[in-house]
C-alpha cells in the first residue's frame, strides 16, 4: 500500500471542506493558508472569483511587531487586521474555510482575530 504525503492528504480534506463551504455576494469565505513561516487570510466571494479583503504576516503592521510575537500571536493578529479591513467594506458575516486543515493552533487563532474584530461565523 502506498503512503500519502501531508500535502497530498491535506489537499484532499481541502477539497472535502470546498464541496460544502460556497461563499457569496452576501456571505463571502474567508479562506486560511498555513506556511511553516507564515499565515494568510482572505475573504472572497466565489461567486464573482474576487479575492475582496486580505491579510497576512507579511503585512507591515504585522510584520512591525512581529518580532515579539509568537506564531499563533501573529495569526491572531492577521484575523483582527482582517476582521477590520472587512468592516471597512461593509462585509460582517463570513464562512469559514480551514482548507484542509485541523482546526487548532495558529487556523483557530485567525478565526479567534477575526470573531474579536467583528466578524460573524
Amino acid at each position: 500500500m502506498a503512503e500519502v504525503n501531508r500535502r497530498e492528504a491535506r489537499e484532499r480534506r481541502r477539497r472535502r471542506v470546498r464541496a460544502r463551504v460556497q461563499g457569496t455576494a452576501a456571505r463571502p469565505r474567508l479562506n486560511v493558508f498555513r506556511s511553516l513561516k507564515h499565515i494568510y487570510a482572505q475573504i472572497i466571494d466565489d461567486d464573482r472569483g474576487h479575492t475582496l479583503v486580505a491579510a497576512s504576516t507579511l503585512d507591515k503592521e504585522i510584520r512591525a511587531q512581529s518580532a515579539a510575537l509568537k506564531k499563533t500571536e501573529e495569526a491572531f493578529a492577521v484575523g483582527k487586521l482582517l476582521a477590520q479591513r472587512a468592516l471597512e467594506q461593509q462585509i460582517t458575516r463570513v464562512v469559514f474555510d480551514r482548507a484542509g486543515y485541523r482546526y487548532h493552533g495558529r487556523v483557530k487563532a485567525v478565526a479567534d482575530g477575526a470573531r474579536q474584530g467583528g466578524l460573524e461565523f
